[in-house]
């Protein structure tokens, strides 16, 4: 039988993409100024939250500063900050902020994870990379066997998650899209929440509070 941990090893010390791997790495040792004195976390980033959850949030890929430097999805960075604040507002976070590993940030019915899960230049994975990392989340989501609502963060994440539940036909993406998985589940879209997203106001907290609202709804009635 497959576990969280043993999945989580696999990803810590996955070597599969060439391109990748320097990438993450190089970054582990240049680093940021604002982050000099960080022993960066530099590899794959495994999944994170409940492993009960209903709700799953899938993302696109860690950040260069963020995930690649804590070692947890959207921490360190402020697409992160953006995401658990909200989280926290709907009530499926113990607290707002997420600034690395050992913060205590506790998620509910929440589980966080990514179709790719090393920090890809430009933050572009490509093809080839994304289907490397595939298995990995096909074998997460046969462990989150109680996951009903899963929220896509932008295009990627959408493509990704519809492609393992099987949603045929599959509507274009777009922010608030609901669309229906087989086996009562339920796909809801929102725009990523990158920096380019909500410095522009292309995503506003009250839009993703909206989605997050929603889905736990959507959750309790499936």
């Amino acid at each position: 039988m497959d576990s969280f941990d043993e999945l989580a090893a696999d990803v810590i010390s996955c070597q599969a993409c060439p391109r990748l791997v320097a990438w993450r790495e190089e970054v582990a040792e240049v680093k940021r100024a604002a982050y000099r004195d960080w022993t960066y976390w530099g590899r794959p980033v495994p999944g994170f939250g409940d492993p009960e959850a209903r709700i799953v949030v899938v993302g696109l890929a860690p950040a260069a500063h963020g995930a690649n430097r804590t070692g947890r999805m959207f921490t360190g960075d402020r697409s992160g900050d953006f995401l658990y604040a909200s989280l926290h507002r709907v009530g499926l976070a113990n607290q707002p902020d997420a600034t690395d590993r050992d913060d205590g940030l506790v998620l509910r019915d929440t589980y966080i994870t990514a179709p790719v899960r090393c920090a890809p230049p430009q933050n572009k994975p490509t093809p080839a990379e994304r289907d490397a990392c595939r298995p990995y989340l096909v074998r997460e989501l046969a462990l989150l066997s109680r996951a009903r609502v899963f929220v896509a963060l932008g295009a990627i994440g959408y493509g990704a998650v519809a492609a393992e539940l099987g949603v045929k036909p599959r509507p274009k993406f777009s922010h608030g899209l609901e669309t229906a998985a087989p086996g009562g589940r339920m796909v809801v879209c929102s725009y990523h929440v990158s920096q380019q997203n909500t410095f522009t106001g292309r995503l506003t907290s009250d839009m993703l509070d909206k989605v997050f609202a929603r889905s736990l709804e959507l959750a309790d009635s499936i």
